[in-house]
């Protein structure tokens, strides 16, 4: 079992930018993919951006040239940096890992965090 734990969301003005965080906790090893989701009120969560244990990246076309996800796998963990934010960026974002490794064996489900809310005032 892993927990997640997220950071850094918060109130920023339309412009502004914020750092989000996420570090993974126990036992593992490795993880797969890492990445963010958002969920706004009244609407679907949806992905924001992940990224692959060897770097490969992916990102929500609304976020393309504003977003940049990064990590470290030792320790495991993610991060968002997102500038140029605009109002409609505002949701709750949660942290996924998919595909965990452990020492002796595999664990293929996905992994949510708490969730971080990032208000973007306009």
């Amino acid at each position: 079992q892993v927990s997640l734990a997220e950071s850094g969301g918060g109130l920023v003005q339309a412009g502004g930018s914020l750092r989000l965080s996420c570090a993974a906790s126990g036992s593992v090893v490795g993880i797969n993919v890492m990445g963010w989701y958002r969920q706004a009120p009244g609407k679907q969560r949806e992905l924001v951006a992940d990224i692959s244990k060897g770097g490969s990246t992916n990102y929500a076309d609304s976020v393309k040239g504003r977003f940049t996800i990064s990590r470290d796998n030792a320790p495991n963990t993610v991060f968002l940096q997102m500038n140029s934010l605009k109002p409609e960026d505002t949701a709750v974002y949660y942290c996924n890992a998919a595909g965990l490794w452990y020492s002796s064996w595999f664990d293929g489900r996905d992994y949510w965090g708490q969730g971080t809310q990032v208000t973007v005032s306009s």
